[in-house]
């Protein structure tokens, strides 16, 4: 989540005065100057204001020769933890989003990671399927219950909703719904409103939307229920209203080593040999963002996979948008990811 930017911009060609106008009407103790096209070209702390103004700049002087035009941005494309880690680094309170032409598109505060961020946007983690490549670990336990450090990966994944702000999950149950239910109740004990669309049959990847008791009227998180992850959730959510998408897919970037040395030719004659290529393609990773008209559209009752959805968007023309997930992500599908999640050697 980045901060709306109207009340830190002051002008290029302001004076000191108005500059110490803006970090105070800020609240954040930093203020952005723009040119006329709205280009950012440098940035000024309350410090920097203090110890020109000891030097004896006067407060109607202008402020553009004391800016720091050596600042420290992000992209609208960093995640919330690519801000973090840079603010830690470099021991600062807030860094400013910079698009591609050069203007401001946000700001991120010290103060907003420490502080908890309410959303009002929902949440759906589907979990209701049988793990069936799992067994016989899910023979008594459904996948998202299996442990990883400690914790369920299904708590984790709610842990990790709430840590974003959003606070009312929706779990899709059905294979052993009832001990899903039982150990994560209504969700007070994690600090969520939990509550359960349970399917008599099986739905699909996006089925049980169209179970939700009441439609969405914000972008909703519909999450698969056996991933263990970090990705930056409130950043994708961003990115998707931005974007100006009906759906946005989280994805990943997987690399592939081919095991053999691969060859290139024409006809008969070789090109090129290539000893064990790595090939790379981008995944999707089980994480969506999703309009309320994209909801609205689900059947009650009806098996829909989440990738005949999308199909049927992009057939129709509908705004699909990528975000790029770089933090951890695994998805627990077979045993050999459950281990490597678990840290353990297979």
């Amino acid at each position: 989540m980045t901060t709306a930017l109207d009340a830190y911009l002051v002008a290029e060609a302001a004076t000191v005065r108005d500059a110490m106008a803006a970090v105070d009407r800020g609240a954040a103790r930093i203020a952005l100057a723009v040119d006329p096209d709205g280009r950012l070209t440098g940035v000024i702390t309350d410090g920097d204001l203090r110890r020109a103004l000891l030097r004896g700049v006067d407060l109607q002087d202008p402020v553009a020769p004391i800016l720091i035009r050596r600042y420290l941005s992000v992209t609208p494309r960093d995640g919330r933890a690519a801000a973090l880690e840079l603010m830690r680094a470099r021991r600062i309170d807030a860094v400013p989003v910079v698009d591609a032409d050069g203007r401001p598109a946000g700001l991120h505060l010290l103060q907003q990671f420490l502080e908890p961020v309410t959303r009002t946007n929902w949440a759906v983690i589907m979990a209701g399927g049988q793990g069936i490549r799992l067994r016989p670990l899910t023979d008594s336990v459904p996948k998202p219950m299996l442990p990883v450090a400690g914790r369920p990966i299904i708590e984790r994944l709610v842990l990790h909703l709430v840590g974003f702000g959003l606070k009312r999950i929706f779990v899709a149950v059905n294979y052993l719904g009832d001990v899903i239910e039982e150990h994560l109740r209504d969700g007070s004990q994690f600090g969520a409103r939990v509550e359960y669309l349970r399917e008599d049959e099986p739905l699909g990847t996006a089925g049980a939307l169209g179970l939700l008791p009441e439609p969405p009227t914000e972008p909703l998180l519909l999450l698969n229920g056996d991933l263990v992850t970090s990705a930056d959730l409130g950043a994708l959510l961003d990115a998707h209203v931005a974007g100006g998408f009906q759906a946005t897919i989280g994805t990943r970037r997987y690399l592939h080593t081919v095991p053999f040395g691969c060859i290139e030719r024409d006809g008969d004659r070789v090109i090129q040999l290539e000893e064990k290529p790595t090939l790379e393609r981008e995944v999707n990773s089980g994480i969506y963002a999703l309009d309320p008209s994209v909801v609205a559209r689900m059947p009650r009752g009806r098996r829909v996979d989440t990738p005949d959805l999308i199909a049927d968007l992009l057939a129709d023309g509908a705004p699909v948008g990528a975000f790029e997930i770089e933090d951890e992500w695994i998805d627990i599908g077979q045993r050999e990811q459950l281990a490597a999640a678990r840290g353990v050697a297979t």
